[in-house]
């Protein structure tokens, strides 16, 4: 059978997430600590205590995702669960991506929990800087958001930012911006547009701050080729060379998010069985909707590791 890891992105995040697994297992233990040594903060207090709203916070959220869910994976590769062999393809939304390169062994744990903190910091102050958000468009298509985008954009900037699954499409701008698009997008007949809880304009040219920031951090670490197939966001294709990966990565802020063109090209490649390793079960969410026939499997359950196999 093929199968494929996949990584989700931020607003995966709850309060006691990943608690369970540092307190039955070593080898997830040993990966929090590793992350509270490499950002030196409490990182693993704010996942299993909060507070909520300091959880939340784009540059604390942005590496406890990361952490629980490689803390998960660790477990189940040490507890022999699953093997790196069992996966054809592996890719994570949004940050996700990052955590999908530690498990294809393009990036260390410590490098990429130093990353992402970093980028949620770039995050934080490019929001902060111009007043933006996100906002989900329920029941509408592509070229309709994205003509509203473009009637919209006369007030600022807004664009499509994420294609998740069939029915849902995020837009992303400066707030008048977004709210107009909002406003054009339901007389056009989107049942529904709703905000989301993130700091700013993630996925647009409001974040050009945070490109060149992360170019800037990533060009000081490593990053080796990956040894499982890697999807990337940019453009829902394979990425196999070091610098070809480290350039998606700093785009990827600026770019729309294809999550569905990447597990279509999944379910085009053959995968069978996608597993969904971290908090929530975002991503096992939105495959049913892309394709209800597919078997995916999420697990943020510590009970459930002995009886899991992939």
């Amino acid at each position: 059978m093929n199968r494929a890891l996949v990584f989700p992105g931020q607003g995966a995040q709850y309060v006691g997430q990943g608690k369970g697994f540092f307190a039955k297992f070593p080898e997830a233990k040993s990966v929090f600590e590793k992350a509270d040594a490499a950002l030196d903060f409490d990182l693993s207090g704010r996942c299993f205590s909060g507070p909520e709203d300091e959880l939340n916070r784009t540059d604390v959220c942005q590496p406890a995702i990361l952490t629980t869910s490689w803390a998960i994976v660790t477990t189940l590769l040490e507890r022999g669960r699953m093997r790196p062999e069992d996966f054809q393809l592996t890719c994570g939304l949004s940050l996700g991506e990052y955590t999908a390169l530690v498990f294809a062994g393009s990036l260390s744990f410590e490098d990429a929990v130093r990353l992402v903190r970093r980028r949620g910091q770039l995050m934080q102050e490019a929001s902060e800087a111009k007043p933006s958000g996100m906002v989900s468009l329920m029941g509408i298509e592509l070229p309709a958001a994205e003509e509203v985008c473009r009637q919209a954009s006369d007030t600022g900037i807004v664009q499509v930012a994420n294609l998740n699954c069939p029915g849902q499409i995020v837009i992303s701008g400066e707030n008048a911006a977004l709210e107009r698009a909002s406003s054009l997008a339901q007389e056009a007949g989107a049942r529904r547009a709703i905000p989301l809880k993130v700091a700013g304009a993630f996925h647009s040219p409001v974040m050009a701050p945070v490109a060149t920031g992360l170019k800037a951090a990533l060009a000081e670490v490593e990053i080796r080729a990956p040894q499982t197939g890697f999807l990337t966001n940019v453009t829902g294709g394979a990425l196999t060379e070091p610098e070809e990966i480290r350039n998606a990565l700093a785009e990827q802020v600026l770019r729309p998010v294809l999550w569905e063109r990447a597990m279509r090209q999944c379910l085009d490649q053959g995968i069978e069985r996608f597993v969904e390793p971290g908090p929530s079960q975002v991503l096992t969410g939105l495959m049913k909707k892309i394709d209800r026939t597919i078997e995916v499997r999420g697990i943020d359950d510590p009970e459930a590791v002995d009886g899991f196999g992939v």
